[in-house]
C-alpha cells in the first residue's frame, strides 16, 4: 500500500508527478462522462416499473460490454472492488482445500490465514501446485510487477482436479486476462474507472455458495449502475499507451542499475507498469519523503498501518532480509506518465545516491 505524504508542500509553481498508479489511477474522461449519464438513471434496477427497467437495461448492457472488453464468456458479478470479489470467492467457494502463494495481496492473505502457502522461487514465481485444491494465484504482483506463469500453472491445476482463482486487479485492461482461470477479481479504479466498483468473474456459478440478494443471488445490495457504466467505459479505452510504458520502464530499469541500485525481481517477466527498486543504504521512508517534497508521488513495497511502514511480506517471502526490503520503493505508471516524469524521477534518485556516497 502507498505511503502518500500529501501534507508535505510541493515546490512552488511546480506540477506534481504522480507515479503511484498501482495504488489507484485517475478516472479517465470517458468514465467520468459515463458516470454522469448514469446518475440520471437513478432508479433501482431491481424495481419492476419503467424507471427500474431502464436502469436494469443499462446495467445489463454494461455487463455485456465489460465481458466483451475483457474477453470473458463466463458470468460477471459486480462488487465494490477487488477486495470484496476476493472475499466472496474465497469464503463461499465450494472447495475443501485452499492454497495460496505467499506473495498475494493482503486482501487475499487476510481471508486465507490458515491456508497452505505454495512454494515460490527467488523471483516470486509460483513453482508448485496441490491436487484437488482451489489455488489462489495473483496474475501480476502489486509490488514487484512479476507476471505469474498462469497458463502453465492452470494446466497442472486442472489436470490435478483443482480450480484456479486469479487476482487480476493489476493486470485487467493492461494485459490479456488469464482466461484459463475459473474465477477472476478485477477493480475499476486500477484502469481508469471510479473507486468502489469491481467484479468477480466466474466460469461456473456452481463453484460458489449463493448468499441471496442481487447479482443472481451471489451479492446483496442495490447495484451501483453509474459506477458500472463508468467501469465499462474505462475498459473500452485504447490501451496503446502500454507500449510507451514498456519503453519508459526499461529506461528506468537501466538508470537504476547504472546508479548502483537494484531492480526487484530483475530477470522475471514483469508488467510494464509496475517496478520496485532498492537504494542500498537509504530507508524507503527517507526516499518517500524526499520524493514527495520534490513533488513526485511514489510508494513503498510495504504495508502502511497508522503511518508506520512494515517490512513487505512479499519481499520477505522472496528471501529478502529486513534491511534490504526496507530500502525498496515502488514506481508505477499510467496513461498520463511521460518521459519527462521518468527523467525527473531518475535525476532525483541519482542525486540521493550521490548524497549518500558523499
Amino acid at each position: 500500500m502507498s505511503l502518500f505524504l500529501s501534507h508535505l508542500p510541493s515546490p512552488a509553481g511546480k506540477q506534481r508527478i504522480y507515479l503511484d498508479h498501482a495504488a489507484t489511477t485517475p478516472v479517465c474522461e470517458a468514465a467520468r462522462e459515463a458516470m454522469a449519464r448514469g446518475l440520471e438513471r437513478w432508479a433501482n434496477p431491481s424495481s419492476p416499473h419503467a424507471e427500474g427497467r431502464a436502469a436494469r437495461e443499462a446495467l445489463e448492457d454494461a455487463r455485456i460490454r465489460i465481458k466483451a472488453a475483457l474477453g470473458w464468456d463466463g458470468h460477471v458479478i459486480f462488487t465494490s472492488g477487488a477486495s470484496e470479489a476476493i472475499a466472496i470467492a474465497l469464503t463461499r467457494a465450494k472447495a475443501e482445500h485452499i492454497v495460496t502463494s505467499p506473495v498475494e495481496h493482503d486482501a487475499v492473505l487476510r481471508v486465507t490465514q490458515e491456508a497452505q502457502r505454495l512454494a515460490i522461487d527467488a523471483l516470486g514465481c509460483v513453482s508448485d501446485t496441490v491436487p484437488g485444491a482451489l489455488h489462489v494465484i495473483q496474475h501480476v504482483n502489486n509490488e514487484t510487477g512479476v507476471i505469474q506463469p498462469i497458463a502453465e500453472l492452470a494446466e497442472r491445476i486442472h489436470e490435478g482436479g483443482g480450480w484456479l482463482f486469479c487476482d487480476c486487479a493489476q493486470s485487467a485492461a493492461k494485459l490479456g486476462l488469464p482466461l484459463e482461470a475459473d474465477m477472476i477479481a478485477v477493480s475499476a479504479h486500477k484502469f481508469g474507472g471510479p473507486p468502489g466498483i469491481g467484479a468477480l468473474l466466474v466460469r461456473d456459478l456452481t463453484l460458489l455458495e449463493p448468499s441471496g440478494g442481487q447479482e443472481q443471488g451471489y451479492r446483496g445490495g442495490t447495484e451501483n449502475v453509474p459506477a458500472v457504466l463508468a467501469m465499462a467505459a474505462a475498459l473500452e479505452q485504447d490501451k496503446g499507451w502500454m507500449t510507451e510504458a514498456a519503453r519508459l520502464r526499461l529506461m528506468l530499469d537501466d538508470a537504476i542499475r547504472a546508479s548502483g541500485g537494484e531492480v526487484v525481481a530483475d530477470g522475471a517477466e514483469r508488467i510494464p507498469t509496475i517496478a520496485s527498486y532498492r537504494m542500498p543504504g537509504v530507508a524507503a521512508r527517507a526516499q518517500l519523503i524526499r520524493f514527495d517534497m520534490a513533488g513526485i508521488a511514489v510508494s513503498a513495497g510495504a504495508a502502511c498501518s497508522s503511518g508506520t511502514l512494515k517490512t513487505s511480506p512479499v519481499l520477505k517471502a522472496m528471501g529478502w532480509n529486513d534491511t534490504a526490503a526496507d530500502e525498496v520503493i515502488r514506481v508505477s505508471f499510467g496513461p498520463q506518465t511521460g518521459e519527462e516524469d521518468v527523467r525527473a524521477f531518475i535525476t532525483l534518485w541519482c542525486d540521493m545516491v550521490a548524497q549518500k556516497a558523499a
